[in-house]
C-alpha cells in the first residue's frame, strides 16, 4: 500500500501483544446482546442493503464468505437471499452469535459453514477456496494489521468475483482523537459511562433523536443505533484509509472499482466499496494456416 502525507493507513498498535490482547474490544459480546432485540424487520433490512448494493437475486446459488461475521445478522441475509454461506470471525462470541442465528433460522442446513478463524491467517484462508462474492462490512480496519487483511482478502475473491468492503475514512488528527478514546474505553472500563455520555450528542446526533422520537427512526442496514455505538467507541484496533489508497491496493490486485459509497466531507465513518475482480483475458486465436 502506497503511503504519502495525503495517501496513508493510520496505525495504532499496543506496544507488545500482552497489552494488544488487553486492548481489544470484544465486540461478540455487544452483538449477543444485540441478537436479543432481532426481529423481522431488521433481518429485512438487512437483506434489502446487500441486494440494493449487489442487485436484486445476485447472490442466488453464490459462493459467499462473510469476512468478520460478528452478530451473524448478514451471513443470514445472505443465506436468506439463495447464497451458499461461509461465514467467520475471529471473536468466539461473534462466532457463537452466528451458530445461534443459524440454529434459529436455517438449523442442520449443509449450505451454511460457521467457523472461527482469523483474515490475517494466509494459510488457513488458503483452506477455504475462493468465493463468488466476499463481503467484510466494519471488519478489515480492527485486525491490528489491515494491510495484511486486506491483501488477504483480495486472495479470497474468485476471477469474476464481487469483494464488497468498508473501511473507516482516515480524518487525520480526527482519528487520532477517535483511537486516544478507544484505548481509553477498552484500558479503564470504569469511565465508559462517561465516555458514552460525553459522545452521544455527536455520535447519534439531535436528528436521529427527533426521527426516534417520532418513531421514524429506522435501523440503518437491519443494525442497532445503541450497538453500533458501542461498537465504534469499543472498537480497537483501530485503523483508517483514505478511500483512494483502497481503489489502488485492489487496482494492483485485478480488481475494477464498480461503486464506491464516500463519506461525505472530512466526517467519521465507512466508506464503502464494491470491486470486481478480473476475468483472465481467453487465450487469442490460434495461428492461421
Amino acid at each position: 500500500m502506497t503511503r504519502s502525507s495525503d495517501q496513508r493507513t493510520t496505525t495504532s498498535q499496543p506496544s507488545s501483544e500482552e497489552d494488544e490482547a488487553a486492548l481489544r474490544f470484544t465486540f461478540g459480546l455487544n452483538w449477543s446482546r444485540f441478537l436479543a432485540h432481532l426481529d423481522d424487520r431488521r433481518i429485512a433490512d438487512a437483506e434489502a442493503s446487500l441486494e440494493a448494493a449487489l442487485g436484486t437475486g445476485a447472490l442466488r446459488d453464490k459462493r459467499f464468505l462473510d469476512i468478520g461475521s460478528g452478530s451473524g445478522i448478514f451471513s443470514l441475509a445472505a443465506r436468506r437471499l439463495g447464497a451458499v454461506v461461509q461465514s467467520f470471525d475471529y471473536d468466539a462470541h461473534s462466532v457463537a452469535c452466528t451458530v445461534e442465528l443459524k440454529r434459529r433460522y436455517f438449523a442442520g442446513d449443509a449450505a451454511w459453514t460457521i467457523t472461527q478463524g482469523s483474515i490475517l491467517d494466509r494459510t488457513w484462508l488458503n483452506t477455504l477456496g475462493r468465493f463468488d462474492v466476499v463481503y467484510s462490512w466494519g471488519v478489515l480496519h480492527h485486525t491490528g494489521d489491515m494491510q495484511r487483511a486486506l491483501e488477504n482478502t483480495a486472495a479470497t475473491v474468485k476471477s469474476g468475483g464481487v469483494l464488497f468492503i468498508s473501511i473507516y475514512n482516515d480524518q487525520g488528527w480526527i482519528s487520532r482523537y477517535w483511537t486516544a478514546i478507544k484505548r481509553c474505553y477498552n484500558s479503564a472500563p470504569c469511565l465508559r459511562p462517561l465516555l458514552i455520555a460525553v459522545h452521544v450528542p455527536y455520535l447519534v446526533g439531535v436528528p436521529y433523536l427527533l426521527r426516534k422520537l417520532s418513531g421514524r427512526a429506522a435501523p440503518a442496514r437491519g443494525m442497532s443505533r445503541w450497538y453500533d455505538l458501542v461498537d465504534w467507541l469499543g472498537g480497537y484496533p483501530f485503523e483508517v484509509a483514505k478511500p483512494q489508497t483502497i481503489i489502488d491496493l485492489f487496482k494492483e490486485r485485478s480488481f475494477s472499482l464498480e461503486t464506491v459509497k464516500r463519506v461525505r466531507g472530512n466526517r467519521q465513518g465507512c466508506n464503502e466499496f464494491i470491486f470486481r475482480r478480473a476475468t483472465p483475458a481467453a487465450d487469442g486465436p490460434a495461428a492461421g494456416c
